[in-house]
């Protein structure tokens, strides 16, 4: 990255995305794009169920600059493209879900495969393949619990494979827990999350603010108004080269 504009940590709810990761199954350093809640209203109240917090790769930056460059947080936050290139890119993404009140692993993958199929049929792709790769997810998930603190990790590579992970006391594992090999899939996890009908609006505005900023060569304080429009940030580090924490 030719700039190193700083990256900061988010702070949702109770919840902390630190400004970097080395997801389980990779061997790279991934910076904070954006966090926010998952919820839904209930009985006239909005209940949140979970954080979600997005990493990319830092080569992300560049790719998109070639067409979102220039662009606002508005502009980036109503362009359903932009949310797109960032699913499709050729970078690494990891996603992390991190329990806001407690859910089963039924629920959490019935709930996630529902909006998978839903996005592949609205689109016509939905094949055999893919059938049997959200067969394999559900599987994965069927015998375990998430109490609040807990943690779906989701490694997403751009050649196709998707690493699933568990973390019970807040620590990111070397390993996952299994991969599925299915790229659709592995694009659709992260569709469900920011895409057209994505389930954390909040996560949207914040990956919006934070890489309007990040595309434009600016410093965070010159924009960073913006940004904590959707989400508490501070203690700043640099997003450079070596990726180091100030």
């Amino acid at each position: 990255m030719q700039s190193s504009p700083s990256v900061t940590e988010i702070q949702v709810e109770n919840v902390t995305f630190t400004p970097f990761v080395k997801p389980p199954g990779s061997t790279k350093t991934l910076f904070l794009g954006g966090a926010g809640e998952r919820g839904l209203e209930i009985q006239g109240k909005f209940i949140k169920f979970t954080a979600i917090g997005v990493y990319l790769e830092d080569v992300a930056v560049s790719w998109l600059a070639v067409k979102w460059k220039g662009k606002t947080a508005e502009e980036l936050t109503e362009s359903v493209e932009f949310f797109r290139d960032i699913v499709t890119g050729p970078f690494e993404k990891f996603m992390k879900v991190t329990m806001i009140l407690p859910l089963t692993g039924q629920q959490y993958s019935e709930k996630v495969t529902e909006n998978c199929i839903a996005f592949w049929k609205s689109i016509g792709i939905y094949t055999d393949a893919e059938a049997r790769a959200t067969e394999k997810f559900t599987k994965i998930f069927k015998d375990e619990t998430f109490p609040p603190g807990t943690s779906i990790l989701f490694t997403q590579s751009p050649h196709g494979s998707l690493t699933i992970s568990f973390s019970k006391d807040g620590t990111i594992p070397e390993v996952g827990n299994a991969v599925i090999e299915n790229k659709l899939l592995s694009e659709a996890i992260l569709e469900s999350m920011i895409g057209k009908h994505g389930v954390s609006p909040p996560a949207k505005k914040s990956l919006a603010a934070r890489l309007s900023i990040l595309l434009n060569d600016k410093e965070p304080e010159g924009g960073e108004a913006e940004a904590e429009k959707c989400v508490k940030e501070d203690k700043a580090v640099e997003l450079g080269n070596d990726l180091k924490v100030a």
